[in-house]
Parts: structure tokens; C-alpha cells; sequence
């Protein structure tokens, strides 16, 4: 019988630190919310690098009020940076975070429900 020899071959090198893991979870635990996974997609797509949170509404089919619950979230995670210009605030991927939102926006394709 033949062996495969990948076949035991570990995924990573180490295993995640306590604070490796509370961060991760709170990454994920963000990106669970559909609303905030389209807004993370939104900002990380724009040719600009950055998005004013007044273009995010019409996307989503959301008010203003939700889209800033939403964005907040997305900042206290770390994911995207905030910054305020008189009335309105912009949004970009926060640079240090930009290899993690690339690979989960990025990963592997989802399988189409038609």
C-alpha cells in the first residue's frame, strides 16, 4: 500500500498563541455579520484605496445609522482605519491587516446555490 507522503504533513508550523486566538476570534467573530464581510469587500475594492462612509449606504440598501454601527465594529477589529474629514468619514483596509482581508476576501471559491 502505498503512503502519500503529505498526508501528515502539518498545516502550520506552531500553534496560535493565547492572544494569536482572541484576536483571530474577534476578527472572525466581525466578519460573521453578512452586512460587515459586503462593507470589508466594498472599502478593500475601491480603486481610490479609500471610501467616504456616505457612498457605503446605496450598496448595502441600508441607513446611515446601520452602515456606522457596522463600520465601527469593522475599526474597533482593526480591520480598516477610520478617518474623520469635516462631516464625513473614510474608510480604508487598515495597511498592517491588508494580507488577512486580502486571503478572506480572496479565498477559495464559494460554491454558487443555483
Amino acid at each position: 500500500m502505498d503512503v502519500n507522503p503529505n498526508c501528515c504533513v502539518p498545516v502550520t508550523d506552531e500553534t496560535l498563541s493565547v492572544r494569536e486566538a482572541q484576536t483571530l476570534a474577534g476578527d472572525f467573530k466581525a466578519l460573521a455579520d453578512p452586512v460587515r464581510l459586503r462593507l470589508l469587500s466594498l472599502i478593500a475594492s475601491v480603486p481610490e484605496g479609500e471610501v467616504c462612509a456616505c457612498d457605503l449606504t446605496e450598496p448595502l440598501n441600508r441607513s446611515q445609522a446601520t452602515i456606522s454601527h457596522h463600520l465601527s465594529v469593522l475599526v474597533k477589529t482593526g480591520l480598516i482605519t477610520r478617518d474623520q474629514r469635516g462631516k464625513w468619514a473614510w474608510f480604508q483596509v487598515a495597511p498592517d491587516r491588508a494580507d488577512f482581508v486580502r486571503s478572506v476576501l480572496v479565498g477559495p471559491p464559494v460554491p454558487s446555490s443555483t
